[in-house]
Order: C-alpha cells, then sequence, then structure tokens
C-alpha cells in the first residue's frame, strides 16, 4: 500500500428539502385546510479516526465528497426523511486544516474520534405551518436551505511512542528491521527510505511503537534532500533515538546537522529526550570505535549507545532504554471512583424505566 500522508478534499453537505404545499380533500369530510409537510434535513458530512489504517491513500482517488439532500414534504402532514451523512474515515492522528491549510479544525487522535465538519441544510417549512386565524389557506412553503460547502486538507502525523532520526543510510530501517516485524526497504545508497514505516518493538514483554522516517541532510528545513515534510510524523513520539552511523568520518558533525534541522523545524522535537547511538560499529575496530564513541560524547553531552545490527551489540539495551523514557513519560491513570459506576448504572436504569414509561403512554 502507497503512503500518502497529506490530501485535498472539497467536501459539501445536503441542501435540505423543500416544504409541501397540499391541502386535504376527502369525501365527506366537511373541513379541510392546508397539511404539507417540511422538508427533511440535508445529510452532514464527518472525520472519524478508525482503527486498521495507516495512510490516506484513498483520497487520492476519491476527493469530492457530497452528502445527500433531504427529502421534500408531503401532504398528510408527512416530513421528508433526512438526506445521508458521509463519513470520511481517516486513521487516529489524522489533523483537519481549512483550505489555507494552515487553520486547524480538528485533531483525531484516539480511534473513534469524531468531528462534524459540515452540518446539512434545514428543511423548509410547509404550508401547514404558515396556517393562521387570518390566513386559514397558505399557499406558500419554503424552500430548503443550501448546505456547507469548503475544501479541506487531511495531514497525518503518525502516532507512535518512539522516532528513529539520523542521516541517510545511519541505519534507521536496518534498526526497525532487527527489533520489529516491519520490513523497510534497506539498502546501501542514500534515501533508500521514501516514506515513514512503523513497527512494533518488544522488550522485557513491554511491547510499544517505532516510527522510522527519511533521513535529514542539511538545509532540509529549507526543502533540500527530501525536506522535514516527515518530521511531522515524530513530533507525537515521547522520545528520539538519533543513529549516527559510524562509518561517517566525522560523527560529530553528524550529529550536529541532525540537531540543527530538528531545531529549524520548530516543533518541539529539540526539547523531546534523546537517545543517542553509534551504529554499524561492527564496521570499526576497538581503538576506532572508543575514538568515535569519545566524539560523539562531547557534542551529544552524554555516552552513546555502541549498536550492531549484525552481532546484534546494544539492541536489547537500546530498547530498554527506550522503554525507561517511554514509561517514564506515560501519564499516570486517572483514579477510579467506585460509586460514579453505581451511579451511571442507577441513571441507566432510571432513563430504561422512563422511555418504558413513554413506551406504555
Amino acid at each position: 500500500m502507497k503512503f500518502l500522508d497529506q490530501a485535498k478534499v472539497y467536501i459539501r453537505s445536503g441542501d435540505g428539502g423543500a416544504g409541501s404545499v397540499s391541502f386535504r380533500r376527502e369525501k365527506f369530510i366537511e373541513f379541510g385546510g392546508p397539511d404539507g409537510g417540511d422538508g427533511g434535513r440535508g445529510g452532514d458530512v464527518f472525520v472519524e479516526a478508525v482503527a486498521g489504517l495507516n495512510t490516506l491513500i484513498d483520497y487520492r482517488y476519491q476527493q469530492h465528497y457530497k452528502a445527500k439532500t433531504g427529502m421534500h414534504g408531503m401532504g398528510r402532514n408527512r416530513t421528508g426523511a433526512k438526506g445521508a451523512d458521509v463519513t470520511l474515515k481517516v486513521p487516529a492522528g489524522t489533523q483537519v486544516f481549512e483550505e489555507d491549510n494552515e487553520t486547524l479544525i480538528c485533531d483525531l487522535t484516539e480511534v473513534g474520534q469524531r468531528f462534524r465538519l459540515a452540518a446539512g441544510g434545514n428543511g423548509g417549512f410547509g404550508n401547514a405551518y404558515f396556517k393562521s386565524s387570518v390566513n386559514q389557506a397558505p399557499r406558500r412553503a419554503n424552500a430548503g436551505l443550501e448546505g456547507q460547502e469548503m475544501t479541506i486538507w487531511l495531514r497525518l502525523k503518525l502516532i507512535a511512542d518512539a522516532g528513529l532520526v539520523g542521516l541517510p543510510n545511519a541505519g534507521k530501517s536496518t534498526f526497525l528491521a532487527s527489533v520489529t516485524a516491519a520490513r523497510p526497504k534497506i539498502a546501501d545508497y542514500p534515501f533508500t527510505t521514501l516514506h515513514p514505516n512503523l513497527g512494533v518493538a518488544t522488550v522485557d514483554g513491554a511491547e510499544y511503537v517505532l516510527a522510522d522516517i527519511p533521513g535529514l541532510i542539511e538545509g532540509a528545513h529549507e526543502g533540500v534532500g527530501i525536506g522535514d515534510r516527515f518530521l511531522g510524523h515524530v513530533e507525537r513520539t515521547r522520545v528520539l533515538l538519533h543513529l549516527v552511523s559510524a562509518t561517517e568520518e566525522d560523527v560529530a558533525g553528524a550529529y550536529v546537522t541532525v540537531r540543527r534541522e530538528l531545531e529549524a523545524y520548530d516543533g518541539g522535537l529539540e526539547e523531546k529526550p534523546e537517545i543517542v547511538a553509534l551504529s554499524k560499529v561492527d564496521t570499526l575496530s576497538p581503538e576506532e570505535r572508543d575514538a568515535k564513541l569519545r566524539e560523539l560524547e562531547k557534542v551529544a553531552g552524554s555516552r552513546p549507545l555502541a549498536l550492531s545490527a549484525v552481532s546484534r551489540e546494544g539492541m536489547t539495551e537500546a530498547l530498554r532504554h527506550l522503554r525507561r523514557e517511554i514509561e517514564g513519560m506515560m501519564p499516570e491513570p486517572e483514579p477510579v471512583d467506585p460509586g460514579r459506576w453505581a451511579q451511571d448504572g442507577e441513571d441507566d436504569d432510571r432513563r430504561g424505566a422512563s422511555e418504558a414509561d413513554e413506551g406504555d403512554a
């Protein structure tokens, strides 16, 4: 499935149905009168976060969504039916913006969240509505109100616990493939990864989600290379794993380059907890490894991890570091009030009883 994280969509809610002009005429009925019903309300347009999606690719092939018009009113005081709604199903983590692509309408961060983007038009009044003591046979009815229309932008930001950042060929995809069941493309040339990848890592019985994004190079915030358009996918992560390849001649410069791009992005990424690791250490001699670890430690301010996907060195340790950072930032669960459930149940019982009474009435 092709990955798509941004889409432009046109939506329109349904028009309201027109009211009816009708008069009651029945044999042997002495008094007739107006009995035109009201029109039905137009359909609404909703957006809903659903499970099982991780891309907006569906909105590349269909960009127009229109709800149905409400049914017109009919005689015998029959009100028209409401028009059918339209629901845009998107992955959790999708943001909806107005046409300027800057004004945020809603942010769907959890599965099941639902938001009405455009309300359907109200139905028009039938002639029965206009009956009065001075106008007992009105011959007028209202047309339904028009629905709302707008162009919106859907922007997906993947929801992951930890994000992998680094220069191209830093070993991010290899790390993801080694510790999860994900199978990203891996090759020995830059920009092998062209779109983000997700994987679920397991360590000591705990699971969390890793996000791998395309590599950053100097000037990415200005559009150089693939640019920084995919950095939004690690905005929601709790911790960053910054990989620096041991094959770099200047590991300190490689680290500083990525840090500058994170700061230039201005999305709060530079403030996130960071774990620094020197990858591909199996390609170095013990002396070279120690030298590059010391060089990287000077600029990072902390002792970096040494990783090798070939020998599996440091992989479990890195996962445990990530787990500690993630669990340390987990929000504490809210205390549960035992009486709350009983109260809710009593309310449900009272509600059911009242509905039963209404049904009997």
